[in-house]
């Protein structure tokens, strides 16, 4: 985000630290160093000189990897800034996040490839693992209450599961389709994940933004899906 006259804020996400916030002073200016190392989307080495608070300020910066075919689809450029959203409310500051930075990059380099024909299960198995990686695995296999394997017909968030008839309670209903393309998301590369019926990516996304409200304490309303 532009600051001031002619610095810019940028949120990066690290392996070693975590989420990380830092002030690039200057970059907007014609003849900054940093200039055209710290755009949107970018996999860049960063030198950084830690603040007092959590606003670190850059000093340096060398680019690894830019994503420019991403910028050419209005599609493609959609997904990424929605992964990078999810991942910048989901984050946590200073804890090590090597997962969930390996997952980034491997969303963007997929969408780099392929910028024109990303579908929604990309971004929903691209959310389900990004909430595995941070330690939440959505029970899938049984009943979250009962362990009970069949009849599965609700999804409680509260909870972190699927849940029988007998054990639903207030849960929503899920289609017999849900549970398989979460199990499936979860279990393929992103380069594979199924494309869903426009009832299941509604039914899967309210299943990611209740979990990440109830146990990460993290709101995802504003985000879309299916």
């Amino acid at each position: 985000m532009r600051y001031r006259e002619a610095d810019r804020i940028l949120h990066a996400i690290t392996p070693d630290h975590g989420r990380v916030s830092a002030i690039a002073r200057g970059v907007r200016k014609p003849r900054s160093r940093l200039a055209g190392r710290l755009e949107p989307l970018s996999v860049v080495r960063i030198e950084l000189v830690v603040g007092r608070g959590d606003l670190h300020t850059v000093v340096g910066a060398d680019t690894v990897a830019v994503h420019h075919r991403i910028l050419t689809s209005a599609a493609a450029l959609d997904h990424a800034q929605r992964a990078c959203h999810a991942v910048d409310r989901m984050s946590v500051p200073g804890e090590p996040a090597p997962r969930v930075h390996g997952l980034l990059r491997t969303l963007l380099a997929r969408l780099d490839a392929e910028p024109a024909t990303p579908h929604e299960g990309v971004q929903l198995a691209f959310r389900l693992k990004l909430l595995y990686a941070l330690g939440l695995q959505p029970a899938l296999d049984g009943c979250v209450h009962c362990g009970r394997t069949d009849r599965l017909v609700a999804f409680d968030e509260a909870a972190g599961g699927l849940a029988c008839g007998a054990c639903r309670g207030a849960a929503p209903l899920v289609d017999p389709a849900t549970p398989g393309f979460m199990r499936d998301a979860l279990g393929s590369p992103l380069a594979e994940a199924p494309e869903p019926a426009p009832g299941t990516a509604r039914q899967v996304h309210r299943a990611v933004v209740g979990l990440a409200r109830q146990h990460l304490g993290v709101d995802l309303r504003g985000d879309r899906s299916g």
